[in-house]
């Protein structure tokens, strides 16, 4: 029990000791560490503020510590300010709105006990554009050619550099313009560009709104684009449609022109796609002539088909023919029928006539006898036309011999119109007169 009372009065004598000790005078760092401080003011949207035709409200921003109060004030006026916990402090905003009279300088102070902070900011009047020069020219072109579009784009009157201006153009017969191409203004606010023109219609510049420059469009200028003539290959032939490998093709036809009719003086390709090919080749060229008719030559190689190409001019569309076939057969050989003779000369009419001849075939100068069908001809004295009489085939060696009555005085020879192999040929002729 006396163990008790003595920890108590223990107890009782360290309080009194504490509760007597004053508290020791606040230093220096200590009180600046307890004053309130204050950033600098923020605005958004950042200054200079740009106005257009609607109030922009602006949010002013500034971070106060170790202040429960805050006053913003925006030329001398009081705006109503906010504040949220932020990074051991608070963050005040406010907000006023500017319209098109509050164009100018603005001073701004925020505050919080002894602190406070100050500056000023500008409202400027958003930029006005416009396009005093604007032209598409020529005024009049051929499809498919340039047009050469300039003009210039200016803010406030002056000059305005290294913006993006866009090339619009609405066809004849619609309502809606379509973005063509961009260009960026230079030095004073010219630019120039170069498009192809394909439809008669309406050309302008346009510069879209940006954060500190109005919208503007040029005005329209016209440009007429002229249609280009339609233009036809007609009767175009290649003959022979049947050859043999190396023999010469003729290709004809006519080239027309819409309203023109035939036109001379145009260039015309001849194409050829060989069987089972997908692809035209270029052959020979040929100029139209008068009315538009043009004659080319060519050498057949294989079988296929062939078409003659104008690619089209100055205001004319090209055109293509009607595809026509060839074909083409392995090269034969020469043929000749030598040593032809009839005899006996004269004869008694009625008497008999014995033909002979030998029929060979060969290249390079190499002969030898040729087995063929061969037809004897002849030709009355004063006739105009040859008369089948018989045919006739030659041996292993070539040798042809035949006979046949005499009837009348003419002429006879041997006929080979060849074979798949061989190429045809006629003898000379001889003159048999027949007597009575």
């Amino acid at each position: 029990m006396l163990q008790r009372i003595r920890v108590a009065a223990l107890a009782v004598v360290l309080g009194a000791g504490t509760l007597a000790l004053a508290s020791p005078p606040a230093t220096a760092s200590a009180t600046a560490a307890s004053a309130p401080t204050i950033t600098p003011v923020t605005l958004a949207p950042a200054a200079p503020v740009v106005v257009f035709d609607a109030d922009v409200p602006v949010t002013f921003t500034f971070t106060t510590r170790n202040a429960a109060t805050a006053s913003l004030k925006v030329d001398g006026a009081t705006v109503p300010v906010t504040s949220t916990p932020a990074g051991g402090g608070l963050k005040w905003t406010g907000t006023k709105a500017f319209g098109p009279a509050a164009v100018g300088r603005h001073t701004v102070v925020a505050a919080t006990g002894p602190a406070s902070t100050s500056g000023s900011f500008d409202v400027v009047r958003a930029l006005t554009t416009a396009f005093p020069d604007f032209d598409a020219s020529p005024d009049s072109v051929e499809r498919g050619d340039t047009v050469r579009l300039s003009g210039r784009l200016v803010a406030d009157r002056e000059g305005y550099a290294g913006q993006t201006v866009a090339i619009t153009f609405r066809e004849r017969g619609t309502d809606a313009y379509r973005e063509v191409a961009k260009v960026t203004t230079g030095r004073g606010g010219w630019f120039r560009t170069r498009v192809r023109a394909e439809a008669t219609g309406w050309w302008r510049a346009e510069f879209a709104a940006t954060a500190t420059a109005r919208a503007a469009v040029a005005d329209a200028d016209r440009v007429d684009v002229r249609r280009d003539l339609d233009s036809r290959i007609v009767g175009f032939d290649a003959r022979p449609q049947r050859v043999e490998r190396g023999d010469r093709l003729t290709f004809t036809g006519a080239l027309l022109v819409e309203r023109r009719g035939g036109v001379p003086g145009r260039r015309v390709s001849i194409e050829f796609k060989a069987d089972g090919s997908r692809r035209w080749e270029h052959v020979t060229d040929v100029v139209t002539g008068r009315d538009g008719r043009f004659r080319a030559l060519a050498q057949a190689r294989v079988s296929g088909w062939w078409r003659a190409d104008y690619q089209g001019g100055r205001g004319v569309d090209g055109s293509v023919s009607a595809a026509d076939r060839v074909r083409v057969d392995p090269a034969r050989a020469e043929s000749r029928l030598v040593a032809f003779d009839a005899r006996p000369e004269p004869v008694r009419r009625g008497r008999s006539l014995t033909m002979t001849g030998l029929l060979q075939a060969g290249s390079d100068g190499w002969w030898r006898g040729h087995r063929g069908k061969v037809a004897l001809l002849f030709k009355p004295l004063g006739g105009t036309k040859w008369q089948h009489v018989k045919w006739v085939w030659s041996n292993g060696g070539g040798r042809l011999t035949t006979t046949t009555r005499a009837w009348s005085s003419g002429h006879w020879k041997f006929a080979f119109a060849g074979d798949a192999r061989t190429r045809g040929d006629d003898s000379r002729t001889d003159y048999v007169r027949v007597r009575r």
